[in-house]
């Protein structure tokens, strides 16, 4: 009987050295998978223009971004990247790869159907659920409380509206669940990301979508700025907006600077980081551009945004890049830096080659804007020097963005002279190639 035990107890531990040795071996294996499968870090800033962002020659006010400046000194800032001219189009491209008039989102609270598919789902089917994926801050795709859940994403947790009442005193939704806020919400999106990235045990990609500078303009806390101890009553606020939105902005790159403080330097070695702004300037703050000419038009101070990819696969550093894009090549881009297999789908080209070489990615880029107010629609198509407009109204527009990057003269004005045969083959070229669009 002894005998008998004592065969069992050895048995037992055998089979017990052998599962732990086991399971050894596979977090070895999976750890090592693990570290060669890039984390990926899309930042969407609200409102922010060229000319609100440090590292473009546009703008001569900037605001102190030293987490955003490190992100620029080691790795590439765009010049071309078209967006839409308002923020819930810009985000359906990302998250679609298709332009507008394909999922019916061109203008500010058009809802996009749950029927698209999203780039956290292409990714989930492409690569196998290899990625953990969340979208943390502003939505603005839908008014449904569970849309982010419908159409594919793991975990949501931010402002589902456009817009908030105030920086303290908004509505957090938490997957499907909706509770009243007092964090400031820059801060808060941070808590959140911070969070959900220290629960994560796989390769994940975060949209991190901050709701700053968007109005309402404000003073953040002292400690997150350096503008100084403005006055914080609204008439002083109205009649000098442009301090507070650098504070604004300056608050975001402070959190988003928290945020790298709490990733280990193999995580954050391990992750690439996208930063983009969803459209134009606003017209009370904009520099340089014409105040018309900004967010809500589809001329470049409205369009034309900054873009900066830095970090995990990136080996081009403190480098610009002059590639036409669109943010519906961010889809493929993206899915491709997570493995998928694809180098163009639906509206969207895969430029992840830019990472360590320019090349050309695309022969045009093409926007379109519906003005709320009239109903009408404005289209724009460029190759790389000129731009055309052809506004809901009918009237046009040809520009020379090379000779005159903010756009001015018009070309076609009446009092310009004739167009030159070689203007005058580009504006047909390119009003071919807006038809092909519309």
């Amino acid at each position: 009987m002894k005998q008998y035990i004592i065969l069992i107890i050895f048995f037992l531990l055998i089979s017990s050295c052998s599962k732990e040795s086991s399971t050894k071996v596979s977090d070895e294996e999976e750890s090592l998978v693990n570290s060669e499968i890039p984390n990926i870090m899309l930042i969407i800033a609200d409102d922010m223009g060229k000319d609100a962002t440090p590292g473009y020659n546009i703008g001569t006010t900037k605001p102190h971004m030293p987490n955003l400046q490190s992100l620029i000194d080691n790795g590439i800032r765009f010049n071309n990247l078209w967006s839409y001219a308002t923020c819930t189009p810009t985000r359906a491209s990302i998250l679609t790869g298709k332009y507008g008039y394909k999922t019916n989102v061109i203008s500010v609270g058009d809802e996009l159907s749950t029927l698209e598919t999203s780039l956290q789902s292409y990714i989930d089917d492409q690569t196998g659920l290899t990625y953990e994926h969340a979208v943390i801050g502003k939505w603005h795709l839908s008014t449904s409380l569970s849309h982010p859940t419908d159409i594919g994403i793991n975990h949501y947790s931010g402002s589902i509206s456009g817009g908030v009442r105030s920086y303290w005193d908004w509505n957090l939704v938490e997957n499907t669940t909706s509770t009243a806020s007092t964090d400031y919400t820059t801060t808060k999106f941070t808590d959140l990301a911070i969070n959900w990235i220290d629960n994560q045990t796989k390769p994940w990609f975060l949209w991190l979508a901050f709701n700053a500078p968007h109005t309402p303009f404000h003073l953040p806390d002292n400690s997150l700025h350096s503008q100084g101890n403005l006055p914080t009553d609204d008439a002083s606020i109205t009649a000098n907006p442009l301090p507070y939105y650098m504070a604004m902005l300056e608050a975001m790159d402070s959190e988003f600077g928290r945020l790298l403080k709490s990733m280990t330097q193999e995580e954050k070695d391990n992750t690439i980081f996208i930063f983009i702004g969803d459209n134009g300037t606003p017209n009370q703050v904009a520099q340089e551009y014409n105040s018309r000419r900004v967010k809500g038009s589809i001329y470049q101070g409205g369009i034309n945004v900054p873009m900066i990819i830095s970090g995990k696969g990136v080996s081009r550093k403190n480098e610009t890049e002059d590639a036409l894009l669109n943010t519906t090549d961010l889809f493929a881009t993206i899915a491709a830096i997570a493995g998928a297999d694809v180098d163009e789908i639906n509206d969207s080209k895969n430029f992840k080659n830019l990472f360590t070489t320019s090349s050309k990615i695309r022969d045009y880029v093409y926007a379109e804007y519906r003005n709320d107010a009239t109903g009408l629609i404005d289209y724009s198509v460029r190759n790389a020097t000129h731009k055309y407009i052809k506004f809901g109204d009918n009237t046009e527009a040809l520009f020379n963005l090379i000779e005159n990057p903010l756009e001015n003269p018009n070309l076609l004005s009446a009092n310009q002279s004739p167009l030159s045969n070689e203007n005058e083959l580009i504006k047909n070229e390119l009003i071919a190639k807006l038809n092909e669009y519309r």
